[in-house]
């Protein structure tokens, strides 16, 4: 069924955005952006410029950029396309102004159409890969973006995540394996509640150590929503890859994460402001209740207070992660915003970990997250010069995905 929906949603014809091509085919147009600078997201930036492209590579990137161009930018700054660590496409408000749950009538093609358009408020905001912490439906969204049918960021998803306390070590490590044969790209931990319950361990040390271990034994990546210092703490110990979230983390396991070489995505201000804005939506429904919307008013100085010790600590790989919710997609560069803003972190650093240490951490290093040769040819444009105003990632003009055009604006 979901793949039908999906095949009603083709926008053009696909064109070639094969991850593993080294050297475009000797018929890709060759294209030339002209640009006022280039911040190559690796934490360099280059006055002027120009980048081409070939197929849905970048082959060249000059300080000059003399000759014809095929889209003139000037006035403009190029980036790497955003890389969101933590964003949910299946979330959305339905039609009667509620966040959906599943269960309020919404057919599965309705559902799709929301997460389709989710994807693509995400991706003309100059995202251009998303990790989903996750759901089912993620799976052929994924797809039918890679084949170009669908205008989205790059998706890679969980597709469910391991949560339950009941679950022995045994059948977690089997849910893990059962990911892997299903096609997650990377496996999702619940190790503490939501702030929203104090954010307190849930699952043992012995069940982090099952989830973690196999899947490390298996080839893939874990990323673990944790909020409490000690559900950080198991969490790293265990071996985990990425901690999200760390609301309550102290400097003892913000130290831990830097020696343990672990990626940590917090989040400042996006998703706890857009619960609060959207209360009326929420409200009502599970643990989104007055005690509920409270914790998020008051996490909002906690976690900036911890974003900034965070970014302080010698070695500590942040990256950038919005937990994009209903209401929150196609705004996800409001993060970054925030990050710099009250949390204090400097634009081109903010900038680097949407990008090439986004890249790093989901271990596309080689592929996105950078403006130069051989990279794939994720590139977006803002007016104005985000390293000085960091409020220009606002203003994107220019989305261009594995050689593809999707926005101009100029």
């Amino acid at each position: 069924m979901r793949s039908l929906i999906l095949s009603l949603l083709v926008t053009a014809p696909s064109l070639a955005q094969t991850p593993s091509e080294t050297t475009p085919p000797p018929t890709a147009r060759t294209i030339v952006i002209h640009a006022d600078r280039i911040v190559d997201g690796r934490g360099k930036v280059i006055p002027g410029g120009a980048v081409t492209v070939q197929g849905d590579k970048i082959t060249k990137v000059s300080a000059t950029s003399a000759g014809t161009a095929t889209y003139d930018l000037k006035g403009l700054t190029l980036l790497p396309g955003l890389i969101d660590a933590h964003s949910h496409l299946s979330w959305y408000f339905n039609r009667q102004g509620r966040y959906h749950t599943g269960n309020d009538g919404d057919t599965p093609v309705e559902s799709m159409l929301s997460m389709a358009g989710n994807a693509y408020a995400t991706l003309m905001s100059g995202v251009t890969t998303i990790q989903s912490p996750g759901s089912p439906e993620d799976k052929d969204l994924r797809e039918w973006i890679a084949l170009g049918q669908v205008p989205g960021p790059r998706v890679l998803t969980s597709l469910g995540p391991i949560s339950s306390p009941r679950l022995s070590p045994d059948s977690i490590r089997a849910i893990v394996r059962r990911r892997k044969a299903e096609g997650a790209d990377v496996i999702k931990i619940f190790a503490s509640a939501s702030i929203r319950d104090n954010g307190a361990q849930t699952l043992s040390d012995e069940q982090l150590q099952a989830a973690c271990g196999e899947a490390k034994a298996q080839g893939m990546r874990t990323m673990v929503h944790a909020h409490s210092a000690e559900s950080i703490k198991a969490s790293v110990l265990a071996g985990c890859n990425q901690i999200e979230h760390g609301v309550f983390a102290t400097d003892e396991v913000l130290k831990l994460m830097a020696e343990r070489g672990v990626y940590f995505d917090p989040q400042v201000c996006l998703v706890f402001r857009n619960y609060l804005d959207n209360r009326a939506k929420y409200e009502g429904i599970g643990n989104y209740n007055e005690a509920g919307f409270a914790a998020m008013e008051k996490a909002i100085p906690l976690a900036t207070a911890m974003f900034t010790r965070a970014i302080h600590t010698p070695g500590l790989k942040v990256i950038f992660g919005t937990d994009a919710v209903a209401g929150a997609h196609g705004r996800n560069a409001e993060e970054l915003v925030c990050r710099v803003q009250a949390g204090k972190q400097s634009p081109l650093d903010a900038i680097t970990s949407a990008t090439s240490l986004g890249a790093e951490a989901i271990k596309m290093g080689d592929q996105i997250g950078s403006i130069a040769p051989g990279m794939q040819a994720d590139i977006i444009a803002v007016q104005g010069d985000p390293t000085k105003d960091i409020t220009a990632l606002r203003r994107v003009m220019f989305v261009m995905k594995g050689g593809r055009v999707y926005k101009n604006e100029r």
